[in-house]
């Protein structure tokens, strides 16, 4: 069986009780095959990376440059095809962006469709303040993770917001249906 991908990022302010339900959400799935895809960011993508880590899960950890926020990962090229798909996600308001901001927006492409931008995750697990799950839905509150999150939508990747009740109760079911493990 080939590796089962899942992106689990959200807002470096995600609140310390949703935190600690990332790493149980991180080290469930790692302890299941899943491979975390994520970007070394401090809050949420550090929760997931923490319960990855605690089972000795595989990971995946995209950065916008190498050495970002002290992370050691290797994964930190970015192509200039992945600016072209990102700058369409983006949207007008590209042209206004630091390249700092261009490169984070960028890399969030690889937290949801791997190395080669062809391997889409099974899943997103995420936190924003807005509760966002859609391209549509995306607003300022969204943060930078609406960027993954507006990526994935375009790829069908379903989106489990923790800051919807609901999000959690499908998540479960979700992956009930796919057989990976009952919670």
């Amino acid at each position: 069986m080939s590796d089962m991908f899942y992106t689990g990022i959200g807002s470096r302010n995600t609140p310390d009780d949703i935190l600690l339900l990332m790493e149980d959400i991180g080290q469930e799935l790692a302890g299941t095959g899943f491979v975390l895809r994520s970007g070394g960011a401090d809050g949420a993508d550090s929760a997931f990376e923490r319960g990855c880590d605690e089972v000795n899960g595989k990971k995946e950890i995209y950065l916008p440059w190498k050495g970002f926020n002290d992370n050691e990962s290797s994964l930190h090229t970015i192509s200039p095809d992945a600016y072209e798909i990102a700058k369409g996600i983006y949207g007008a308001r590209w042209q206004n962006l630091s390249e700092a901001i261009r490169k984070l927006m960028t890399r969030n492409l690889y937290q949801v469709a791997g190395t080669t931008l062809d391997i889409v995750s099974t899943l997103v697990v995420c936190w924003t303040p807005d509760g966002c799950t859609t391209k549509k839905s995306r607003t300022k509150y969204t943060g930078g993770t609406g960027q993954a999150i507006a990526y994935a939508d375009t790829m069908s990747v379903p989106v489990f917001n923790l800051k919807n009740v609901k999000d959690f109760e499908r998540l479960m079911k979700y992956i009930e249906t796919i057989g990976v493990m009952k919670w």
